[in-house]
């Protein structure tokens, strides 16, 4: 972290400041964080370079291994969210039922809606059920790797998720699929 003195709690503040706010990386409020002069550029150096190195993940799973006694796993829901993204990124592609380009990705909850894992985001005009049995399959290591079992669990999901490949999946991982039927 550059020649100055700054302590990776302020460098972690500032981020999840910007991801709460969606402040511009160049609107950080940098005096609220840092006491030395520290450059918002070097923020968002660290945010990209922990995002690539799988930081962020890691810091996920420790959290959620550390505190999956307070987790509500007696179901577990699946549901896909379709975000307008007005100005672009890297998984950005026009929905036509949505009217506008969107950025689409798959979130896991417990019981209580505490996120467990979400997927990457993903562009095109397509339904949850895309490329569905890869995705979860990613989604559930990464639960497992936080040391939460995941066999038996009960999987909530509307009819968008009724493919015959991921009630097959969840029946390999004993996983019991509670999907409404999609007629």
């Amino acid at each position: 972290m550059n020649n100055t003195k700054v302590k990776q709690y302020q460098v972690v503040a500032a981020i999840l400041f910007r991801l709460k706010t969606g402040c511009q990386w160049r609107q950080l409020p940098m005096k609220q964080f840092f006491r030395e002069k520290y450059q918002w550029q070097s923020v968002y150096h660290h945010f990209q370079k922990w995002c690539k190195d799988g930081s962020w993940e890691r810091v996920w799973q420790h959290i959620l291994n550390k505190y999956k006694n307070l987790l509500d796993m007696s179901s577990i829901q699946l549901d896909g969210t379709h975000t307008p993204v007005k100005r672009g990124g890297q998984a950005v592609a026009y929905q036509g039922r949505k009217k506008s380009k969107t950025s689409n990705m798959l979130i896991l909850t417990d019981s209580r809606g505490t996120p467990l894992a979400c997927s990457d985001p993903v562009e095109g005009n397509h339904n949850d059920a895309f490329d569905l049995v890869p995705t979860v399959e990613k989604m559930i290591g990464n639960i497992q790797s936080s040391g939460i079992a995941t066999d038996g669990l009960f999987l909530n999901a509307d009819a968008g998720f009724d493919v015959k490949d991921f009630r097959g999946y969840c029946y390999q991982q004993e996983i019991v699929d509670n999907i409404d039927q999609n007629r």
